[in-house]
């Protein structure tokens, strides 16, 4: 291959890398408008899958690629945000928390069961680091000071939520990831 049929497929291949990626950033800004609250008791609690869009694209990409999804979906969400931007940043933290260790482990072996054995600590991870933000940033922000109380409250609940919401997420980027990853090697993106 010539110096500048390279140069020319590397820009395609860039390019096409690019549009993707902003098709998850929109993909994923889509689906955090629908969401709902699994738990009665703390409706503010809200399910949504936008970040199938952001995992999906650490591990088709790279982890680099899924946290700059994660960032460019929040920074969009600040647009019609109410808590100001402190909401999209605790979703932000918690989001890479999540999606960083099996796109890591997937980018070193490119096994479906190293991305499945990953993603159970991962799931734990980011239900860790989902309890800091809400603790100490998203209850704080939306409930004053009778927040820590609030929390407590809905400690056991938070933790459930989040366990459904990372495991759902993990589950339905296993069902799409083969398919999406065989498109995606088809095309040289």
């Amino acid at each position: 291959m010539s110096e500048r049929n390279y140069e020319t497929s590397t820009k395609k291949s860039t390019t096409k890398r690019i549009v993707f990626i902003a098709l998850f950033v929109a993909l994923s800004y889509a689906l955090s408008f629908f969401s709902f609250p699994i738990f009665p008791t703390t409706p503010y609690f809200k399910l949504d899958f936008s970040n199938v869009f952001i995992l999906l694209t650490g591990m088709l990409f790279g982890p680099v690629e899924g946290v700059i999804v994660c960032i460019l979906k929040e920074i969009i969400g600040i647009t019609n945000s109410s808590s100001g931007g402190v909401g999209e940043l605790a979703n932000a933290i918690m989001t890479t928390s999540f999606i960083l260790l099996p796109c890591i482990v997937y980018r070193k072996k490119k096994t479906t069961k190293a991305a499945v054995i990953s993603l159970i600590p991962a799931c734990l991870i980011g239900t860790a680091v989902a309890l800091v933000t809400n603790r100490f940033i998203i209850f704080p922000l939306y409930m004053g000071d009778g927040a820590a109380a609030v929390f407590q409250s809905a400690f056991w609940f938070a933790i459930a939520f989040n366990l459904i919401k990372t495991g759902s997420i993990s589950l339905i980027t296993g069902l799409i990831f083969k398919r999406l990853a065989h498109f995606v090697k088809k095309y040289k993106i």
